[in-house]
C-alpha cells in the first residue's frame, strides 16, 4: 500500500498550509490554510489537487493561515469531514467570518478604485463568501480531545496532541497499519514554547517514522518570556513618558489576550500607569470570549485565577470598542492611550488607522509582539522602512518601534530541536512552514546535532512514505 504526502502550501514559505496525505486510496488534507504577506496571489491559484476527491481535512488550529481556504475548497467541491478540538472549531467559524468580510470590504473598495481607472476587470472577486463560510462549517464532524485516539479507517488511527501553540492547537500522530507493519507519520502544525502565559506548554511526541515540522524560527532563540514581559514592561512606560499613544498589532487569537494578560498582571502589582486601553478588535474581542469557554486548555496559574471568579483580560482600564464609531473616536486621544488592534501584522483592519494616526508621531510607538511575514506592512516597518503607504497616503515612521518575540506562539529554536530531539526512530524529518533561507540554517542543525536526515519540502513534491 502506497503512502504519500505532498505539500501544496508552506512549502518553503511560512504561509498557505497544506498538506495531502495519501494512504492507498484515502486522502487527508492535513490544514488549508490562506497565503499571506508577499504570497497572497497564491490564494487564486488552483489548490493542485481535485477538492472532491478529499476524504478529511485534519485541522491542527485556527490561524488563518492554517484554515483560510477551508470555504474555498468547500465551494470547490470537498464533501469530506472536518476534524478539529472544539476550541479551534469556535475559533475557527469566527475567523473565516472575518476573513469572508474583510475580503468583501477590500473588493468593494478595489473595485471602486478600479471603475475610476476604468478596469474593473482588474480586480479579483473575493475567495468566499460568508455563506460559504457557514456551509464549510456543517463539515466539522469529530472533536478530539487530546490523547484520544480515533480511527478515520480500519488502518489509520489519529491522535492529537497538544501543540502550546494557540487555544486547541495540536500536533497529528496518523498511525498507519499496512499489514503486520506500522507507520508513524507526526505533522506538527505550529509548535509553541515550553512555557506560555495563559494555555498548557507544548507537550512531547515520543516515537515517529516521518515527521513533517514547522520552522518558522529555525534560525534565532527567543528571550526569555520573563525579559520580554520586562521589555514590554519598560516600553509601555517609556511610551507613556514621551507623552504619546502605544499601538500594539495583535493577532485576535492568543496574541491579544496575551497583551491584556499582561496589562493586568502589571495593573494588579500597581506598575501600570493610569491610561485608557482599547481592544480595537471586533475578532479579538469575540476570541477572548471564546476562550473563557475553555478555562481547562489554560495553564495551572491561569485556570486559578479564573476559578476564583477573576477575568484574567478585564481589569478597569480596559474598554472592548466594538463599532466603527467607538474605533474612530479613539484617534481623537493624543497620549495615555494603549490601542491593541488587528490585524497582526498590519495587513488590514482597524490597526492601520491607528498606525496611520500615531506612526509619524516621535513621541507615540508602535510594539510588535507577533510575526511578521515577508511583504506585510508590518514586516516592513520593523525592517527600518523611513515612510510606509496606508491607504494610499505616505506615512513618515517617526514612532518608536519595539519587536518583542519573546511573546512567540511559535517555538524557537533551541525548542523545535529539542523537541524533535525527543522522537525516537526519526527516518526522516521534513522541513515545512518556514522562510527557504531560515529552513537551510534549520536543515543543517537537524543534521549536525541530531545527527538524522532532513529534507526540505518543495510544493507539489511527491514524497513516500516507506
Amino acid at each position: 500500500m502506497d503512502v504519500t504526502v505532498r505539500s501544496f502550501g508552506a512549502a518553503k514559505t511560512v504561509t498557505g498550509s497544506c498538506h495531502l496525505l495519501q494512504v492507498g486510496n484515502i486522502r487527508i488534507l492535513v490544514d488549508c490554510g490562506m497565503f499571506q504577506g508577499e504570497n497572497e496571489d497564491m490564494n487564486y491559484e488552483p489548490f493542485g489537487f481535485d477538492p472532491k476527491s478529499i476524504d478529511y481535512l485534519v485541522v491542527t488550529h485556527a490561524h488563518i493561515d492554517h484554515i483560510g481556504r477551508i470555504p474555498k475548497l468547500v465551494k470547490e467541491g470537498f464533501k469530506g469531514k472536518i476534524i478539529a478540538t472544539k476550541p479551534t472549531y469556535h475559533l475557527a467559524r469566527i475567523m473565516l467570518l472575518d476573513s469572508a468580510n474583510v475580503m468583501a470590504e477590500e473588493y468593494k473598495t478595489n473595485l471602486r478604485k478600479a471603475l475610476r481607472r476604468g478596469h474593473p476587470e482588474e480586480v479579483k472577486p473575493p475567495l468566499y463568501d460568508e455563506d460559504d463560510v457557514y456551509e464549510a462549517m456543517t463539515h466539522f464532524r469529530r472533536f478530539p480531545e487530546y490523547h484520544e485516539p480515533f480511527n478515520l479507517t480500519d488502518n489509520i488511527t489519529v491522535t492529537y496532541k497538544n501543540a502550546g501553540h494557540i487555544l486547541g492547537s495540536a500536533f497529528v500522530e496518523f498511525k498507519i497499519k499496512d499489514g503486520q507493519k506500522e507507520k508513524v507519520v507526526v505533522f506538527s502544525g505550529d509548535l509553541g514554547m515550553r512555557k506560555r502565559i495563559i494555555i498548557k506548554p507544548l507537550e512531547d511526541q515520543f516515537y515517529a517514522d516521518y515527521v513533517f515540522t514547522e520552522s518558522t524560527y529555525g534560525n534565532r532563540r527567543h528571550k526569555s518570556l520573563e525579559e520580554s514581559i520586562q521589555e514590554f514592561k519598560e516600553a509601555i512606560i517609556q511610551s507613556f513618558k514621551d507623552g504619546g499613544n502605544i499601538v500594539i498589532p495583535t493577532f485576535a487569537v492568543e496574541r491579544t489576550q496575551e497583551v491584556l494578560y499582561i496589562l493586568r498582571q502589571l495593573y494588579d502589582n500597581g506598575e501600570l500607569p493610569p491610561c485608557k486601553v482599547f481592544l480595537d478588535s471586533p475578532l479579538g474581542i469575540s476570541a477572548t470570549k471564546i476562550f473563557l469557554q475553555f478555562p481547562e486548555y489554560f495553564n495551572e496559574e491561569t485556570r486559578k485565577m479564573v476559578e476564583s471568579g477573576k477575568n484574567p483580560f478585564v481589569f478597569p482600564y480596559v474598554t472592548f470598542t466594538q463599532t466603527v464609531e467607538e474605533s474612530k473616536r479613539i484617534n481623537a486621544i493624543e497620549n495615555g492611550a494603549i490601542i491593541l488592534a488587528g490585524s497582526g501584522m498590519c495587513t488590514g483592519g482597524r490597526v492601520k488607522h491607528h498606525l496611520k494616526h500615531n506612526l509619524w508621531r516621535p513621541e507615540s510607538s508602535v510594539i510588535f509582539v507577533g510575526y511578521q511575514t515577508k511583504g506585510s506592512l508590518g514586516r516592513k516597518i520593523i525592517d527600518g522602512a523611513k515612510t510606509v503607504r496606508i491607504y494610499g497616503e505616505e506615512i513618515a515612521v517617526k514612532a518608536k518601534i519595539y519587536t518583542i518575540n519573546g511573546f512567540s506562539s511559535h517555538a524557537d529554536q533551541p525548542t523545535l530541536l529539542d523537541w524533535l530531539g525527543n522522537i525516537e526512530g526519526v527516518k526522516t524529518t521534513f522541513i515545512i512552514h518556514g522562510e527557504e533561507e531560515i529552513q537551510e540554517v534549520f536543515k543543517g542543525l537537524i543534521e549536525s546535532e541530531l545527527h538524522r536526515k532532513a529534507h526540505i519540502v518543495e510544493k507539489g513534491e511527491k514524497l513516500y512514505i516507506i
